[in-house]
Formats: structure tokens, C-alpha cells, sequence
């Protein structure tokens, strides 16, 4: 499927990045460095990181910058911070997506304010893109809570699988810094690559061809979008203000809108 898709440019795409992603005690003090330059955030729903109250002021940062916010959901493992995997049933692993996205879902009410979309994070996000099945089960899960949240998740043919028979709004993501495979899937035991220049470069052929580089020294025809900008990266900050410099990115509902000709450029 992937190398088979017609190149073509990207007009519109979305920046994302993870917020409330301290717990406690333990404080994530830069998080919030990229919130001036992405147009949705993943806010941490209280499993692999998130407490109440950081969650509340997490939602409250994103209104006051009119960003789209989403439920970050993952694994019960906060000394791991979801990145351990788990071996759950299908029962678990669906009311597992359920509390998580509640608490957010109501959290946003009390602000006057509605999610838009779901990721998942650490451990959880690579089963997802691994194993058709768990992300059949999220995306199930996700429709339960309702009908109009976004499931985004790692590019790919499992992705769009699931979209399509679970009738599900599906939003495939990108990230400048992995190794992709031939078949336009994450190669999530390579190393992170952070080199501003070669990702701003990646960037710019992603949005002209709708390709990635792969780790046979090729391109792959992929489906972006979205594209997600990690903290973790010591780059992050430079590479997100870069990025906004080749493309000003739109919340995914607005492109779609546009797209639709709701409203107008």
C-alpha cells in the first residue's frame, strides 16, 4: 500500500506535541517550551504521567493559546512512564482507553472546552502500530467514548485498516526524527535521529512528495497528517521553530474543514 500511493504535495498538516507529562514531585520543566509552535497538544490522562492538577493547568495552558487538545493515553505504568509493555485482554486494554479519555473528557467540560483527539503513548503507541488487533481495540474503545474524537496514531496500513472498518477518524503521524522501513513503518529499535538540518530537509520532501526516508537508502510514499515533535529530543525547541517556518500547521479538524470547503483559505 505504501509504495504504491501517488506522490504528491501537502498542502496542510498539524503540528502535535505531549503535555502534562510531570507527576507529583517529579515536574517536567520544559514542557511547555513547544506549546508556542504546535496547533494540537496530548495531555496526559494519569497512567503513564499526568496528577489532577497538572492535567487541569495543562488544559488551561492550551486555551489560552486556542490549541486543539487530545488524551494522551497509556499503559498503568507510571514508574515506567509507559514505556513497558503490557499483555492485556481486550476488556482491559478497552476500559483502560475508556477511563483515561473520561477523566480528560470531563476535565475539558469544566473548562468549557472538547478534546478532539486520542494518542497513545510510549509502549502502547508501538503496539498500536505493531499489532492490528490493539489498535482495532483502541479505536473501538475510542468510538465508545465518541463518536467525533480523532484516533492518531503511528503511519501506516494498520492505521488506515482500522479506520476504514471501524469507521473511525483516523489521523496518521509522522515524526521527523525515526527511521522508517521500506513499507513506511516506524523502526522503533533505531536510534533517534536529532540533526535539525537533516529533519528540516525531511520535512520539506514529506510535504512536496508525501515521502519518508527509509533505512535502505530509499523514499517511501507515506500518509501524513500529522506530525509530532518530541520534548525528549535536546533539538526540539529548534527543530518545532524551524518547522513553523516551512509550514504554518492546522489542527487536523481545520484541514479536513478546508478540504471540505466549510470555510474558506
Amino acid at each position: 500500500m505504501q509504495k504504491t500511493m501517488e506522490r504528491r504535495a501537502i498542502k496542510n498538516i498539524d503540528f502535535n506535541c505531549d503535555l502534562a507529562q510531570s507527576y507529583g514531585i517529579y515536574k517536567n520543566s520544559t514542557e511547555s517550551r513547544l506549546l508556542d509552535y504546535v496547533s494540537s497538544v496530548n495531555i496526559a490522562c494519569g497512567f503513564h504521567a499526568g496528577d489532577p492538577l497538572t492535567i487541569k493547568n495543562a488544559l488551561l495552558e492550551a486555551k489560552e493559546r486556542n490549541i486543539v487538545v487530545g488524551a494522551h493515553i497509556g499503559f498503568d505504568d507510571i514508574q515506567g512512564f509507559g514505556y513497558r509493555p503490557m499483555d492485556l485482554d481486550k476488556d482491559e486494554l478497552e476500559a483502560l482507553v475508556m477511563y483515561q479519555v473520561g477523566a480528560i473528557m470531563t476535565f475539558a467540560k469544566a473548562y468549557k472546552m472538547e478534546i478532539e483527539h486520542v494518542r497513545p503513548h510510549g509502549a502502547l503507541y508501538r503496539q498500536a502500530a505493531e499489532d492490528l488487533e490493539v489498535s482495532r481495540t483502541i479505536a473501538q474503545a475510542i468510538k465508545k467514548c465518541s463518536q467525533w474524537l480523532v484516533y492518531y496514531g503511528a503511519t501506516g496500513e494498520n492505521l488506515s485498516t482500522v479506520g476504514e472498518e471501524e469507521n473511525i477518524q483516523v489521523a496518521h503521524e509522522v515524526h521527523l526524527e525515526k527511521i522508517y522501513d521500506e513499507n513506511g513503518n516506524i523502526d522503533f529499535n533505531a536510534r533517534d535521529l536529532e540533526n535539525t538540518d537533516i529533519a528540516i530537509q525531511r520535512l520539506k520532501t514529506l510535504l512536496q512528495y508525501s515521502q519518508v526516508s527509509n533505512n535502505v537508502g530509499g523514499k517511501t510514499q507515506v500518509i501524513a497528517d500529522s506530525i509530532h515533535f518530541s520534548n525528549k529530543l535536546s533539538n526540539a525547541k529548534e527543530l518545532v521553530m524551524q518547522a513553523r517556518e516551512v509550514i504554518e500547521p492546522l489542527p487536523y479538524n481545520f484541514k479536513n474543514a478546508l478540504k471540505s470547503g466549510w470555510v474558506g483559505e
